[in-house]
């Protein structure tokens, strides 16, 4: 619902846009932004309301001229849109479509004495419209509240220290902006000064807040939760993260489906075959028999009976609606194409580091040496002394796990590629990997590596004290995922630039099919089309830079929340939790919304087909008409707004 237009004066194109905009659907409202949208919701409920109950009072309570003229007033209330779109249209050249229908089919009832039934199809037409619209809206809202975290103001920080609120879309890049304990932030930017912890819950998923302080990158969306921050806006609002987000969002429905576009096509040509079956009806009987009055009425009845309203409106809410649940869960799928797609997808290749595995350095054991008379503990605390003026990813990792005091160095000397040789309490420790060791002539005969791991070996004195086991930690949720994947029919495969030894040890523990390792970007491509030719459909699945090409390259490419900014822009699916089960979350939210889509079209047709039969017979009465089109499509709606309530695993 949203049309964005650049220009130099954009305000003077407004009328135009307008003239263009009532030519193409006559319904459509353009509004400035500035405007107020006028609410039309409840106008349209009273209309509804007042229009039933004319129509019970004048079926129900009255006879003669009163009954007639609560009936007509009845009818103008209810059907005034659908006739006045009728007459438009047909102005335009557009005659078939289903206000051509209704106002036709009412009109010829009003023709033949059938003036309930003529207010009957109206009524239930509107209330069908109804539903629609507050399904829709729903959709929508669930959609909007799952990711507009977009801030209102910002609190700008001016050259003499004092703070300034301004709306949020006038601040610029490099603008000092405040962000107080509690507060959203507003804007991506750097930390200026202060140190705080990020809960990136709502933008990563991750539960444990992030630990950030100057230099640090903070994305918009992010809750600061303990200090105060200054941060550098590097991007303004237009461009930041969650109006990206938003924007992906927003445009989705666009982005039509297949099945959606074969309906709209299905419709241009079955409207004017039904009036011309119905032409036929009224008049070849007709003239055979005499008949005129029931053969007009039977003409009649098949005309309100074929009109498509349950597939038009219901096939394109039904993806509408799978696109609300997907974004409740924190996927979110950038049209109904990327959600269609899903469903032809036969096999899930992904990335390693940072998509199966959290792409950060951890202990994950710390074994000392057989004859070293060393504790686990006290290894792990000579190798932090050893580590402490290192920035390096292991050196952090061994530092976080180190949770006691550790001894202070009295001196470091770091071997670039080797490792650290630091002087402890009058002792020379080498602490790094097996060339460091080997170049200082330690005997490591005792020494069993663990492979797919990489290892930092201490040794004291010309001894081996022991080692430290380092690897990136796979996401606490892979191993579910992948047997979900695999339950659902789905071929499991990792593509990776990763030594092969260390992606065999990681698809081994999660059972994923197939392993590609050493792989440069432009091999990953290659490796993708291999996978396609043999198991079909692929739906790739990273987050890096790197990435890109691949995510573009396949059937549906699917980027990690915490992803690089280019891997989000050539995704079809952004999985807002960075979490693996959002794969098969995803697989099932799609087949959900073809599976009802392919009720909708079925059922809708069957009960059309059926009725249409009885009503050439002349056994269908104007009433089971009225089901037949608007009681259907009822129906099918209620049935595609199931999709909001899929519930994932």
């Amino acid at each position: 619902r949203q049309l964005r237009v650049t220009g130099d004066d954009p305000d003077a194109l407004l009328p135009r846009i307008r003239e263009i905009c009532t030519s193409i659907e006559s319904a459509t409202k353009v509004i400035a932004p500035e405007e107020d949208e006028e609410e039309t919701g409840g106008h349209t409920l009273a209309e509804l309301l007042l229009g039933a109950g004319l129509f019970l009072l004048g079926e129900l309570v009255l006879n003669g001229v009163p009954q007639v003229v609560a009936m007509l007033a009845a009818y103008l209330l209810l059907g005034w849109r659908v006739l006045l779109t009728a007459v438009r249209n047909i102005g335009k050249g557009r005659i078939f479509d289903e206000n051509f229908l209704m106002s036709l089919a009412t009109i010829g009832a009003w023709a033949i004495g059938a003036s309930d039934e003529a207010v009957g199809v109206m009524l239930f037409y509107r209330i069908g419209e109804y539903f629609e619209d507050r399904a829709v809206e729903r959709s929508r809202r669930q959609i909007m509240q799952a990711v507009d975290l977009r801030p209102e103001t910002v609190n700008r920080i001016q050259p003499d220290g004092s703070t300034q609120t301004i709306p949020a879309a006038d601040a610029q890049v490099d603008d000092l902006v405040l962000v107080r304990p509690g507060d959203r932030v507003p804007l991506d930017g750097v930390v200026e000064e202060g140190v705080s912890r990020l809960d990136t819950a709502a933008i990563t998923g991750e539960p444990v807040p992030v630990r950030v302080a100057p230099g640090d990158r903070a994305l918009s969306g992010c809750v600061n939760t303990d200090g105060v921050l200054k941060l550098r806006v590097t991007h303004v609002l237009a461009e930041s993260m969650v109006q990206r987000i938003l924007d992906s969002v927003e445009n989705a429905a666009a982005r039509k489906p297949k099945i959606d576009r074969f309906i709209t096509r299905f419709s241009r040509v079955y409207t004017p075959a039904v009036v011309g079956i119905a032409v036929l009806t009224a008049l070849v009987p007709g003239l055979i028999t005499g008949d005129w009055s029931h053969w007009v009425y039977t003409a009649l009845t098949f005309l309100v009976i074929s009109c498509p309203c349950a597939l038009v409106l219901s096939v394109p809410l039904t993806y509408f609606a799978g696109i609300g649940a997907g974004s409740k869960r924190g996927i979110l799928f950038k049209g109904g194409v990327s959600l269609e797609a899903l469903n032809d997808v036969k096999t899930i290749v992904m990335d390693k580091t940072g998509t199966i595995t959290r792409g950060n350095f951890a202990v994950q054991q710390v074994v000392p040496a057989a004859d070293a008379n060393m504790e686990a503990v006290e290894l792990l605390q000579l190798a932090a002394a050893c580590e402490s003026a290192s920035t390096h990813p292991i050196a952090k990792s061994i530092l976080a796990a180190c949770q006691t005091d550790y001894p202070a160095a009295d001196s470091i000397r770091e071997q670039a590629g080797e490792g650290v040789e630091a002087v402890i309490g009058g002792k020379t420790v080498l602490c790094g990997n097996r060339k460091l060791l080997e170049r200082h002539s330690i005997d490591l005969a005792g020494f069993t590596g663990t492979p797919g791991s990489t290892e930092v070996l201490l040794a004291q004195d010309g001894h081996l004290l022991g080692h430290i086991v380092i690897s990136d930690t796979v996401k606490a949720d892979a191993k579910q995922a992948m047997d979900r994947m695999q339950a659902q029919g789905l071929t499991t495969a990792m593509l990776t630039g990763d030594a092969q030894e260390t992606a065999d040890v990681v698809a081994q523990e999660l059972g994923i099919q197939e392993v590609r390792a050493r792989l440069l970007p432009e091999d990953k491509l290659t490796a993708l089309t291999e996978l396609r030719e043999k198991h079909g459909a692929v739906m790739f699945v990273g987050d890096g830079i790197n990435d890109a090409p691949v995510l573009a390259g396949a059937d549906v490419g699917a980027a990690m929340g915490i992803g690089a900014d280019a891997a989000i822009e050539a995704a079809d699916v952004v999985f807002m939790n960075a979490d693996l089960s959002s794969i098969p979350a995803s697989v099932q939210i799609a087949r959900g919304a073809r599976r009802i889509s392919h009720q909708n079209i079925a059922f809708a047709l069957g009960v059309k087909l059926l009725v249409m039969v009885l009503g050439l017979a002349g056994i269908a009465s104007m009433w089971l008409a009225v089901f037949a089109d608007s009681g259907v499509a009822m129906l099918c709606v209620l049935n595609s707004i199931r999709m909001l309530y899929t519930k994932t695993e």
